[in-house]
């Protein structure tokens, strides 16, 4: 499996964090419930569902900053998560 992460700078003062692999990908069904709290496809493994639940959280609530996925068979998966620039310790 191939995974890469790239970071760059976006407009207005953007943080842009890409992670994108080549693994299966997420159905259309399930891409619109990934960040819902234990959500998961792999409930009788090892999966809790609440990961991307927490990768959400962190990236929205406290960094408030915006996440979307997209997936695609034969392509894979990738998330892009932006985030303001900030010159500050966000408190917390």
């Amino acid at each position: 499996m191939l995974n890469s992460a790239i970071v760059e700078t976006g407009q207005e003062d953007q943080l842009i964090v890409e992670y994108t692999d080549d693994g299966c990908r997420i159905v259309k069904d399930n891409l619109k419930r990934i960040f819902e709290a234990f959500f998961t496809t792999a409930r009788n493994t090892v999966g809790s569902g609440l990961g991307l639940h927490i990768v959400y959280n962190l990236v929205v609530q406290k960094l408030q900053g915006t996440i979307k996925a997209e997936s695609e068979v034969g392509v894979g998966t990738q998330f892009v998560m932006t985030f303001p620039a900030i010159n500050q310790r966000i408190p917390g």
